[in-house]
């Protein structure tokens, strides 16, 4: 366990304080499952399905069966699509491994490069459809610790990232979590990007040519051909109570932290954080009820005069039955006033239905 905690310290250390500060793979900050938006993303202590690969992959080791999960979501008034299947299995009583795949696009975008023909005409035939997509590969381990209630979990990623034929990268990466349960206590650490994610670009130089009216250096620059994406680390701590013969409340509290300056509520030169608070009732593991509000920003006003804080709040219901489970979520990709809700749908399902 202190080998285990010395390896994830060095890891942050050294990965913050080698790179500069920049920001690349946002999409991956989205999540996934819509019981978890529903609680605000406050998941990391308490995730113990086939998306704990995600939210933090020492969940994995609570699986009794393998499971399959799906999720799709539209966002910004339906121009970008977020898909996510995953899919995980028990390896023996003490470890368990998982994959997932994310896609998170825009496509059929129009290329209007060229419109004009040579002659200086509007040509709409000259008008083509080229997609911009993220995608991202996960594959997770875990496996119980000696200590009783200790359970620790590790995710391998690859990153796809792709502008129609003007450019292209891959990205490689690694996460690590803990979790302990101490009877009705839950807590979790997931470390994101513990080394620091790279991903390198390379642009197709014939096809950015083609573009009319660009000029290197005055009106087009080609973007830079690396990005690092800094580590991250959410701190989760929850709590079950029964409330009634039938129905059971999870409380749960996050607090997530990104090692650069950032408009969250709190926030300094080196290190910025912000709180999510999460509920789930549910009666006899059947119906669920979920809430959460997450996402502390600080907003400037309109016009510059002064900030307010910004929030996102969240709410869901799920249904499970025989190993099917359906659940929703009202979300958004934002803040409660910079953004359009979405209607987020996500399905997961125990092997056992199959046989």
């Amino acid at each position: 366990m202190k080998r285990l905690v010395l390896i994830l310290t060095l890891a942050l250390t050294c990965s913050v304080f080698s790179q500069t500060a920049k920001y690349s793979n946002e999409f991956l900050n989205i999540g996934v499952d819509a019981a978890s938006f529903g609680m605000a993303n406050a998941v990391t202590a308490t995730t113990n399905d086939v998306n704990s690969g995600y939210w933090n992959p020492a969940g994995l080791v609570n699986l009794k069966d393998s499971q399959v999960s799906a999720m799709h979501a539209n966002y910004f008034a339906n121009i970008a699509t977020y898909n996510y299947i995953a899919g995980a299995m028990p390896i023996d009583s003490k470890s368990a491994v998982g994959f997932s795949i994310i896609r998170f696009g825009v496509d059929d975008i129009l290329n209007t490069t060229q419109l004009i023909d040579d002659q200086g005409n509007i040509d709409f035939n000259r008008i083509s459809l080229f997609s911009t997509a993220d995608y991202a590969f996960t594959l997770s381990y875990a496996r119980n610790l000696p200590l009783e209630g200790f359970s620790y979990g590790v995710n391998a990623k690859v990153i796809r990232r792709v502008i129609g034929d003007f450019a292209q990268a891959w990205g490689f990466g690694f996460d690590a979590g803990i979790q302990f349960q101490r009877k009705s206590w839950f807590f979790g650490v997931m470390a994101r990007d513990i080394t620091t994610t790279y991903n390198t670009w390379t642009f197709d130089d014939a096809e950015l040519a083609t573009i009319q009216g660009a000029i290197d250096g005055q009106n087009q620059t080609t973007p830079e051909a690396t990005e690092i994406t800094l580590p991250k680390l959410q701190l989760g701590i929850a709590k079950t109570t029964s409330i009634h013969r039938d129905f059971d409340l999870t409380t749960s509290l996050n607090m997530d932290f990104r090692f650069a300056e950032t408009n969250d509520i709190i926030s300094s030169g080196s290190m910025s954080a912000t709180p999510a608070f999460g509920f789930e009732v549910d009666y006899i593991k059947l119906v669920y009820l979920r809430g959460g509000v997450g996402n502390f920003q600080n907003l400037e006003s309109l016009g510059g005069e002064g900030t307010n804080i910004g929030f996102q709040p969240n709410f869901g219901v799920g249904f499970r039955y025989k190993g099917i489970q359906i659940d929703y979520a009202l979300t958004d990709i934002g803040d409660q006033s910079l953004a359009l809700y979405s209607n987020v749908f996500s399905l997961k399902l125990d092997w056992s239905v199959f046989r």
